[in-house]
């Protein structure tokens, strides 16, 4: 893991243009092209390039053919610094293949690229992060669910219980930890999808969320606090009911992310989070949250694929609204295991 944190004279603009270089701790880059933004970040796909005084490092930190991703935070508060150090601590606490790599990290100073009315360069001092990990060139699972939808396609039945079964692999690691931690933000746009000689890898991206799971509330205030908490980091239509609506007296868990899982099963089946396609089919006049904390589910009525019964049972059993009766990620895995060795061959 390289990391650096240093000061640049040199001065920097949000956005770096294709071919321009970028140090990564001792590394050097050439940014291709911008894949894409979000928040205070961005995503670029670079070529490693040679420097003058090259080290050996594991294999596992060199792509095939150079090329990574690399994602630019641009850091403006002390708030922000912070969520940076804590996505950097998170994904270097866990390790699994199915979970990504952050391969190298570095924190520079920069000066903002201001000129004063008098014609001076006065900008102010900031700081800028830089993730590198490695790529994913078809993109997340919400891009092929999209793709999907233009070409009315759907994932196979197995194909759907491979990518539950890795997603569960990669959160595993994570709620078996002492103590255990919850990713928080589980969702189609959060997992990298890559085909390999037929077969489909899933990876859990994005810790920008990850905390410990378990969270004792005994107040009304350290409800309303979590909630709070819940609307800047859980994305809505996967939030669970419990982060909607806090009872003032409860033991919250890293089943949190079991129900967060259980929308993203409905969606690589159907296309759409359960809970919008309630709301949607209401003509766009309900409520997400009463729709979540409702928990009822409802089906598409003409689906481009049909799933066996024991799909819509396990989405249910992910989506029960008493989080102490969902199962843990440990008893899904042994489900999905189940459900792919019963599978019938025509499926």
């Amino acid at each position: 893991m390289g990391c650096t944190l240093s000061v640049w004279s040199t001065l920097y603009d949000s956005v770096v243009p294709n071919g321009s270089d970028v140090w990564i701790g001792d590394r050097r880059f050439r940014v291709v092209k911008e894949l894409g933004e979000g928040g205070f970040a961005f995503v670029y796909l670079v070529k490693e390039m040679p420097t003058e005084r090259p080290q050996e490092r594991p294999t596992s930190y060199v792509a095939d053919d150079g090329q990574y991703a690399m994602k630019k935070f641009l850091i403006q508060t002390e708030e922000q610094l912070q969520l940076v150090k804590q996505e950097v601590v998170s994904s270097t606490r866990f390790q699994h293949p199915n979970l990504l790599p952050l391969l190298e990290h570095s924190i520079i100073t920069v000066k903002d690229k201001h000129v004063s009315p008098q014609g001076a360069l006065d900008g102010n001092w900031t700081r800028e992060a830089y993730f590198l990990f490695p790529v994913y060139r078809e993109g997340t699972l919400q891009d092929a669910i999209s793709q999907m939808q233009e070409t009315k396609d759907c994932f196979s039945a197995p194909e759907v219980l491979q990518i539950l079964k890795q997603i569960c692999g990669g959160l595993l690691v994570m709620h078996s930890s002492d103590p255990p931690f919850a990713h928080n933000d589980i969702k189609p746009g959060n997992v990298l999808l890559e085909r390999r000689s037929g077969n489909i890898k899933a990876v859990i991206m994005d810790y920008g969320s990850v905390s410990p799971a378990r969270r004792k509330v005994s107040t009304r205030k350290e409800a309303l606090v979590l909630q709070e908490w819940a609307a800047e980091h859980c994305t809505a239509p996967y939030r669970a009911p419990e982060l909607f609506d806090t009872p003032s007296s409860c033991e919250i868990d890293e089943r949190t992310d079991v129900w967060s899982l259980g929308c993203t099963l409905y969606a690589i089946m159907y296309h759409v989070n359960p809970f919008e396609f309630a709301v949607n089919d209401k003509g766009g006049g309900g409520s997400l949250a009463l729709a979540a904390i409702s928990g009822r589910v409802q089906w598409p009525t003409s689906p481009v694929k049909s799933y066996p019964p024991s799909f819509h049972d396990l989405v249910l059993s992910m989506l029960n609204t008493d989080w102490t009766r969902r199962p843990h990620i440990r008893d899904l895995c042994r489900t999905v295991e189940n459900m792919i060795s019963t599978l019938p061959p025509e499926m």
